[in-house]
């Protein structure tokens, strides 16, 4: 009887080690490398199917656009049935069955109830207006050319913000990594203050800031690991992905080193890289066929019309007859209250505006080119003086740290060596991130940030 015990025993605990493996498999976060995010962020990222969406509304405007320059053909079938005199002589001649005796007074003015089942096939086709169809047309390529433009810069944008947040998310892993050594200084500190004090070298007040300084830690500690779950969910949602979804960036934050670029040559590069830009440039010349389709409606139009009906007596065809109508129409409208002429204003008025938005559009593109590149000329020179600063505040912090165990200095400039020590560190790794960020926002400004790009492909 022991060995089928033995054996449940065995199972049950194999099975619990089986689902605690499960279990950690699933908490344990998912290694992502920056590239792996870029590739998500433009897979699931919920802005670039709204751009995809664009681009298809555009693409179908297009398509609806060439079909004015089709003939229409519209085929309907009617039934219909009444007294009516004036009806009931058309439908007669209609199908064909109108006899001498039809003309008798009495039938021509009180006819019985007649029945009428109508066929027709009907046609028109618009052969000439002016060219407003041709305008619209390509108006409407023109502004599926600025969704096309609009899509590849929100691709960009979606790749600075997984950028952005990727390196948000290495660098709150630093700043906890800062915070819990930190920590464990302030804790050695703690104990040579207690040790000292229990030996009588120092008085209370020392001892008393020492638990100050590590509560002050612990506080550090919990906000620093908050933010790490704050960067992790922002993370999740410029990648697009549920923002409970267990990442963890694969890579630490350190230095790197960029192509240093020309001031006057990423503002070129920009000023005719853009997508925005060529966007606004699209904008713009659609705008100028709105203007030409607006000077087309005071022109003449110009329609062709046909119709083949068939009308008989029931629904089935057969004991009727059948006719054909065809034509040439042409429209010339010679007055609408001055309404045509307002649209005219009103799409000039329009082109000027975005003539100027261009304008507007281009000076704030070399500014946004300026600014990026001065953060990244500071984040660059902070990087190196914070390295430099590392080394002195940690020669800085050994030092009081053999002034204080010889007594030649308090507590309280220890802790004031500590803390430049660990804000010298804070600075640099803070400096680090700015700089990766920086040159993604220059690529980002000059726009030709992507997935080969320096910062993505380190």
């Amino acid at each position: 009887m022991k060995s089928p015990l033995k054996f449940v025993a065995v199972a049950t605990v194999a099975l619990w080690v089986a689902s605690a493996v499960q279990a950690q498999q699933t908490v344990d976060p998912s290694p992502l490398t920056i590239q792996q995010a870029v590739r998500i962020a433009l897979e699931k990222n919920p802005l670039r199917k709204a751009a995809i969406a664009d681009t298809k509304v555009s693409s179908a405007n297009v398509r609806e656009a060439r079909s004015v320059l089709m003939p229409r053909v519209t085929f309907s079938e009617t039934a219909t049935r009444g007294n009516d005199p004036v009806y009931v002589f058309g439908s007669r001649l209609r199908q064909q069955r109108f006899t001498a005796d039809d003309f008798s007074l009495n039938k021509l003015n009180t006819p019985l109830p007649f029945g009428n089942f109508s066929t027709r096939f009907g046609g028109t086709w618009n052969l000439f207006d002016s060219f407003a169809s041709w305008h619209g047309v390509t108006r409407t390529k023109q502004m599926n050319e600025a969704a096309g433009h609009q899509l590849e810069r929100t691709e960009q944008e979606i790749v600075f913000r997984a950028v952005n947040a990727y390196y948000g998310a290495l660098l709150a892993t630093k700043q906890l990594e800062l915070v819990e050594q930190a920590l464990k200084t302030s804790q050695s500190i703690l104990d040579r203050s207690q040790s000292r004090f229990d030996s009588g070298l120092v008085v209370e007040s020392d001892l008393l800031t020492a638990k100050v300084r590590m509560a002050g830690r612990r506080q550090e500690l919990i906000r620093a690991r908050n933010g790490l779950d704050l960067a992790r969910a922002e993370l999740n949602t410029a990648l697009g992905v549920p923002m409970d979804t267990s990442l963890q960036p694969a890579e630490t934050l350190t230095e790197a080193t960029f192509p240093v670029p020309v001031l006057q040559d990423v503002e070129k590069l920009a000023l005719t890289n853009r997508p925005d830009l060529k966007r606004i440039e699209s904008e713009e010349s659609a705008q100028r066929q709105s203007v030409a389709i607006a000077k087309s409606s005071f022109g003449p139009r110009v329609n062709a019309f046909a119709g083949w009906e068939t009308d008989n007596p029931t629904f089935v065809a057969g004991g009727g007859g059948n006719n054909w109508l065809g034509g040439v129409e042409m429209q010339i409208d010679l007055f609408q209250g001055g309404a045509k002429r307002a649209g005219l204003a009103r799409e000039r008025a329009l082109q000027e505006k975005a003539t100027a938005m261009k304008q507007v559009a281009s000076d704030g593109v070399r500014l946004e080119v300026r600014r990026a590149y001065y953060n990244l000329d500071s984040a660059r020179q902070e990087v190196e003086v914070a390295r430099a600063v590392i080394v002195q505040a940690q020669d800085s912090l050994r030092i009081n740290q053999d002034r204080y165990e010889s007594g030649l200095t308090t507590v309280t400039d220890l802790f004031g060596a500590e803390e430049a020590a660990r804000r010298s560190q804070t600075d640099y790794w803070e400096a680090v991130y700015r700089f990766h960020t920086s040159f993604a926002s220059l690529e980002l400004a000059s726009g030709s940030l992507n997935l080969q790009s320096p910062v993505v492909m380190p």
